[in-house]
């Protein structure tokens, strides 16, 4: 059977550092074939050359047997190759059905935009993915979580018969990706071609049929994933054995640390009531508008409509904007850390500072020596990997930027941790480090909130768990009557 894409040889570098030193792939019509690794293995790099986004050093790509060399992502379009990209990039004041047709609107009689078709189209794509999404919102009024779904239908759009799909759950909720699921297994039954790039695993042994695993810029080894179990893949990816994924080492006390009474927003959540204990890690899950990540904007005074009460410790707190917040010893890690948890334009030292400027410079003006020792003291406690903490913090891979945004709070010796999505889009060896450091802070007497998408995640994390379903609270359940089966109950 002759292959869709094939790949070999491919090789990559930057100044002189290899990014990729052996590419190697094959994909066949009618499959999905999961690509594995950890960050800094390569994928991102062998995906942007595929697609004529930077240019090979050395190797060959064929398309149905025929050698190409795309010197555009319009070219590899043009040859049936598409691409769900991790990273978003909407045009926010766009409506949804003009994001996803951009470049290619249908014309009217007169030559201008036939609207009314675009969106009719627009629709079409959305409805067939069964994603609640209407063609005619602006883009900047939804979720990073409905962006990523019509990033989605604006790839399945183009009719593609390979299509590259990096990260595509990583910011959306339990339903929408089975949808997303529902949606690749009719694409294989017409002959199409996944490229699966995803750090769950989980959803790799879900729905991939074969496996190619590179690490260190490496081609490491491929085959069918129903040959392979999950420990000897996380073997292949690390390069090492890796102990248990969840190992707590965290005991709740009996005293409260955080509580909540009636948190609402108007049209958002409703009535919301809980308490979390110091040494406790409290999950939140729910689906995709269910109201998880609103409850922490509460919290944090990233909301100012709120209502309801917050004590810290059995001392009620008025919270009405972050810098209260903060004051008060609450930390928030958001679920998007290049939108809004780092400044990407800045080096590793000047993020790991970033919350804490007041501190550093009382007189407007940095203290450079506080600066350094504050940054060589977070990279040295999170093992961030990272060249020279004056380096950009954009050149990390996502495992060690997620360190830096912990690294910016732990700096403040936080009360309460707020974690929305905390191992989004980072690989499992830096998934179980963050692991460590959550069960770690908790078992030092700190109080834990998470919200995750993950139902493995939450599961193996958290003491109890508060479930959402439409703005409300559905139910907690203990750690020893959770399981995936209440959790999907509850939510749905």
């Amino acid at each position: 059977m002759e292959s869709l894409l094939k790949v070999e040889g491919l090789k990559k570098s930057f100044g002189g550092v290899a990014a990729l030193r052996d590419g190697r792939f094959e994909l066949a019509p009618g499959s999905v074939h999961a690509l594995c690794g950890g960050n800094g293995a390569g994928k991102s790099t062998f995906l942007s050359i595929v697609m004529g986004i930077q240019k090979r050093d050395a190797g060959t790509i064929w398309r149905r047997g025929r050698e190409v060399e795309f010197a555009s992502p319009a070219e590899a379009l043009a040859s049936g190759i598409a691409i769900i990209e991790q990273e978003l990039s909407p045009v926010p004041h766009m409506t949804v059905a003009e994001n996803i047709y951009l470049g290619r609107e249908p014309s009217g009689r007169f030559g201008g935009i036939d609207f009314k078709a675009m969106n009719r189209a627009a629709q079409d794509v959305l409805d067939d993915l069964e994603f609640d999404i209407h063609a005619d919102q602006p883009m900047a009024r939804l979720s990073v979580a409905q962006m990523q779904l019509v990033e989605i239908a604006k790839a399945l759009s183009h009719d593609a018969e390979v299509i590259f799909m990096d990260e595509p759950t990583s910011a959306i909720g339990e339903r929408e990706a089975q949808h997303l699921f529902s949606a690749i297994e009719r694409l294989k039954a017409q002959g199409r071609g996944i490229v699966y790039v995803s750090h769950r695993l989980s959803e790799i042994f879900q729905i991939a049929d074969s496996f190619t695993v590179f690490r260190d810029g490496a081609y490491v080894e491929s085959g069918a994933l129903k040959d392979v179990a999950r420990p000897d893949l996380i073997r292949m990816i690390v390069g090492r054995e890796l102990g248990e994924e969840y190992i707590k080492t965290n005991a709740p006390t009996e005293t409260v640390g955080l509580e909540v009474e009636k948190l609402g927003s108007r049209g958002k959540i409703e009535d919301i009531s809980f308490q979390v204990r110091k040494g406790e890690i409290l999950g939140i899950y729910g689906l995709m508008g269910s109201g998880r990540t609103e409850i922490f904007d509460c919290l944090f005074g990233l909301d100012r409509r709120a209502e309801g009460r917050i004590l810290l410790e059995g001392r009620e707190v008025a919270i009405a904007k972050p810098a209260d917040a903060m004051r008060e010893g609450l930390a928030l890690v958001t679920e998007d850390r290049k939108q809004t948890g780092l400044n990407l334009s800045d080096s590793v030292r000047g993020n790991i500072a970033l919350a804490s400027l007041p501190e550093m410079s009382p007189a407007f003006v940095m203290r450079g020596r506080d600066e350094a020792e504050a940054s060589r003291s977070m990279i040295e406690r999170f093992a961030i990997k990272a060249a020279r903490d004056t380096m950009p913090v954009s050149g990390l891979s996502g495992g060690n930027q997620q360190k830096v945004v912990l690294g910016k709070w732990f700096l403040r010796n936080p009360r309460v941790l707020l974690l929305d999505e905390p191992t989004r889009g980072v690989d499992v060896g830096a998934k179980r480090e963050i692991y460590r450091v959550i069960c770690d802070f908790a078992a030092g007497g700190g109080t834990v909130v998470m919200i995750s998408s993950e139902i493995d995640e939450v599961l193996g994390l958290s003491d109890r768990i508060l479930v959402m379903r439409a703005g409300r609270s559905a139910g907690i359940l203990d750690r020893a009557e959770a399981s995936a089966q209440s959790l999907v109950h509850l939510s749905t």
